[in-house]
């Protein structure tokens, strides 16, 4: 571990993976919760079409995902409450169109070309000191989100219906989740890649929800499996020089299994 952290370059990985692995594995509980897993993936991908976009006219690619990603994820929520149609069926729509942009985009740029590989696979070894700064203001940003809306989101997760009872705007309280997954999802995607962010974004949820008996104790578990997955991925990438995002990805899905093994059984 020491000669692992003597380079600056794997600190500063280790750092940057701690960040998003918190920001991902705290909205992760509610995402298992609502059952919002293809919704992860699904505005994952549509940040093709913002980064495709930002690339066109010239802008900061990040904030360029960041407007687009934010702006599906709420078209997606509109969507799905305004038609008869499913959350997923929604979601698979604008996916698709969002994605039919970013290639429209790409087929128009002239001498410049978007690297692929670094948006599906992530870079997390290359993490320069504005990513860190981006992904620290994203999980403060989120943190003070989720914390004022604890209560809202606790009756939110378990009985939408008495959330409306009980004076809750569920669609105000919807749209604030959808952007705070979106801009996760975003600040993440450079980290970690568009294939493997959704994997902090549900496994650290699902695994709490297996092993926690109540709602407030899944956020400390789901945390912690992101953060192990972290330790251990980009310890094992160093060791045996593979991806990163991959092994990060692969040792969330190793604690998931084992958490199904030995989960105990509620009543």
């Amino acid at each position: 571990m020491g000669e692992m952290l003597s380079h600056e370059f794997m600190v500063r990985a280790f750092i940057a993976g701690i960040l998003v692995g918190t920001l991902l594995a705290s909205l992760s509980v509610i995402v298992a919760l609502k059952k919002l897993s293809f919704m992860g993936a699904g505005i994952s991908h549509s940040a093709f079409g913002g980064i495709a976009i930002g690339a066109l006219l010239g802008v900061d690619l990040t904030y360029s995902a960041l407007v687009f990603s934010i702006t599906i994820a709420l078209l997606i929520g509109w969507l799905s409450r305004r038609g008869r149609i499913h959350e997923d069926i929604s979601v698979g729509v604008v996916f698709a169109a969002s994605m039919a942009v970013g290639v429209v985009c790409l087929g128009l740029m002239r001498g410049y070309s978007i690297d692929l590989f670094s948006y599906l696979f992530g870079s997390i070894l290359a993490v320069s000191q504005e990513d860190l700064a981006l992904a620290g203001a994203a999980l403060a940003a989120s943190a003070v989100v989720m914390i004022y809306f604890y209560k809202e989101f606790q009756v939110y997760c378990f009985d939408e219906e008495w959330a409306k009872v009980s004076g809750v705007n569920v669609d105000r309280l919807q749209d604030v989740l959808l952007t705070l997954i979106a801009g996760a999802i975003v600040v993440s995607i450079k980290l970690l890649g568009a294939l493997l962010v959704s994997a902090l974004l549900v496994i650290p949820g699902a695994v709490a929800y297996q092993l926690a008996s109540n709602y407030k104790v899944q956020f400390p578990i789901a945390i912690a499996c992101s953060l192990v997955s972290v330790i251990l991925g980009l310890t094992l990438s160093y060791r045996f020089d593979i991806a990163s995002g991959a092994a990060i990805a692969l040792s969330a899905c190793g604690i998931f299994l084992v958490s199904t093994i030995f989960a105990p059984k509620w009543e």
